[in-house]
């Protein structure tokens, strides 16, 4: 009992981060979204609302390679600190070398974990992308994409 409670928590959590990316990327209506997701209007009014996503689509969303980009910058820029020392200290200190170890385990995490968020993410592209040159076969495609995600989710 415990586990199915435990897995359909999980559920939720995921439709609400799917619900959470169209409401911020998509020009879809919360009746629209709820509808996808498969949850009520109900509690999508109330996601939007305890979740402050009305401020979240008001302000910069960083996108998993922006941060990626944003780690690999910190790593160039701290190896580089340390490759300007002299000749025989061009190493890192212990703190310096825990940074690193940190940074570029974040970098690999970044690059191989691959979330319902991201299909998201990738689906939401193709569409803009596609819609401008079908938008019959976008919107074909849109249910296609939303298939598959439900089923990802169970």
């Amino acid at each position: 009992m415990l586990h199915n409670l435990t897995m359909m928590a999980i559920k939720q959590t995921e439709k609400r981060e799917w619900a959470k990316l169209l409401y911020l990327k998509e020009n879809l209506t919360q009746k629209e979204i709820a509808q996808k997701v498969d949850v009520t209007e109900k509690t999508l009014s109330k996601w939007v609302r305890t979740e402050k996503w009305e401020q979240m689509k008001a302000s910069v969303i960083v996108t998993k390679s922006e941060e990626l980009q944003r780690v690999y910058i910190q790593i160039r820029e701290l190896n580089d600190f340390i490759f300007r020392r002299p000749e025989g200290e061009r190493f890192a200190n212990t703190k310096e070398a825990d940074t690193l170890n940190k940074l570029t385990s974040a970098a690999r995490d970044l690059e191989s974990e691959t979330s319902v968020a991201d299909i998201i993410d990738v689906s939401i592209r193709i569409l803009e992308w596609l819609r401008p040159i079908d938008f019959t076969k976008a919107k074909e495609v849109s249910n296609i994409f939303d298939t598959f995600i439900k089923d990802q989710l169970k």
